[in-house]
C-alpha cells in the first residue's frame, strides 16, 4: 500500500500553523509533519536537508516568520535569519525532491505609497528591516526553488498567539477609552481563512507557482477595525481616531497596502471573505 503523502508545516505554534492543524484533519488523503524550532530548526541547514532525506515531504508549508516588526529593527541577525535565509534553505531542499514549496510572506514588502491596491507585479520598496528581510525570503524562495508560491498577506489575526484583535478586546474590557490610528489603510486577515485557502492550493491540483496577493475583503484602516471589533463584542470603550505621528514606533508601517487578489481568485478560484464576517467568527470563538 502506497504511503499517503507527508505535508511539512512550519511554525506550528504560530496563528497560521495553529489554524492549519485544526484544519488538517479534513485532510485525511494526507500525512502532516507540524514543525516549530524544537521539531526542526529551519535556520539549520544540515537538520533541514536531513529532515528532508529522511522524511520526503510533497509539501512543504512555511508558516515561520519572525514577525516582532519594531524588535526586528535591532534584532536583525535573527530577523534575517528566519524570514529569508531558512526560506532559501527549504525552497532548496524543496527543489531537490520535486515538492511543492509555498511561502506566506507580507504586505510590508510595499512602501505604501500607493493609493490603489498593490498587484502582484508592483515594484517593492519595504521601508522596514522587516519588510527588507520578507522580500529576501521571497527572492530566496524564487532563486532556489523557482516552482515556490509566494501569498503574500496582511494583517494576520486569529484566536492564537498575539495579534490585533486580541490585544484590542483585552484593552477594550480593562479601559474606559483608546487612541487608534486612523491613517494607515490595510485589509485583515483572518489566519483561518487563508489556512483554508493554503490547504485547497496544495490539494487542489491547481498548483500554480508564482506570487499571489490573499487577505480578506476589505480597505479599512486601523481605527474601523478597532471599532468593528468593539460593535461585535459589545464592549463600552471609546475609541478615539489618531494620526501616526501620535503613536511612533522604531518600526516605521506603510501609510497605504491594501493588496489586490484578483490573481488569486481567478488563479484557484478562491471566494474572499468579508472581513466582518471572518471577525464575527473570531470574536465568537474567542
Amino acid at each position: 500500500m502506497q504511503e499517503k503523502p507527508l505535508i511539512l508545516v512550519t511554525g506550528q505554534h504560530g496563528q497560521l500553523g495553529s489554524e492549519l492543524k485544526l484544519l488538517s484533519a479534513a485532510y485525511p488523503g494526507y500525512r502532516f509533519f507540524f514543525a516549530d524550532v524544537q521539531e526542526l530548526d529551519i535556520t539549520d541547514e544540515q537538520k533541514v536537508n536531513d529532515f528532508f532525506k529522511e522524511n520526503k515531504p510533497a509539501i512543504c508549508i512555511n508558516a515561520a516568520a519572525y514577525t516582532a516588526v519594531d524588535k526586528a529593527e535591532t534584532d536583525r541577525e535573527m530577523a534575517m535569519k528566519v524570514n529569508a535565509e531558512a526560506v532559501g534553505i527549504l525552497a532548496r531542499n524543496c527543489n531537490t525532491l520535486h515538492a511543492k514549496f509555498i511561502h506566506v510572506s507580507t504586505d510590508y514588502v510595499f512602501n505604501g505609497n500607493a493609493d490603489q491596491p498593490y498587484k502582484e507585479d508592483h515594484p517593492v520598496d519595504p521601508v522596514n528591516y522587516y519588510g527588507l528581510t520578507k522580500l529576501k525570503g521571497e527572492e530566496a524562495a524564487i532563486a532556489e526553488n523557482p516552482s515556490s508560491v509566494i501569498i503574500r498577506t496582511s494583517w494576520v489575526y486569529s484566536r492564537f498567539g498575539n495579534n490585533f484583535v486580541k490585544t484590542m478586546l483585552r484593552l477594550m474590557k480593562e479601559r474606559d477609552s483608546l487612541n487608534v490610528i486612523n491613517d494607515q489603510y490595510g485589509s485583515p486577515t483572518y489566519a483561518a481563512d487563508l489556512a483554508e485557502v493554503i490547504l485547497k492550493i496544495v490539494t487542489s491540483g491547481k498548483y500554480t507557482p508564482g506570487i499571489y496577493h490573499f487577505s480578506n475583503e476589505a480597505h479599512i484602516t486601523w481605527f474601523d477595525f478597532a471599532e468593528a471589533i468593539k460593535d461585535i463584542a459589545e464592549l463600552k470603550c471609546i475609541v478615539n481616531p489618531i494620526d501616526t505621528v501620535g503613536y511612533p514606533t522604531p518600526a516605521k508601517r506603510p501609510h497605504y497596502s491594501v493588496m489586490d487578489k484578483k490573481k488569486m481568485q481567478s488563479t484557484f478560484g478562491i471566494e474572499l471573505q468579508n472581513w466582518k464576517d471572518s471577525l464575527k467568527t473570531c470574536i465568537g470563538l474567542l
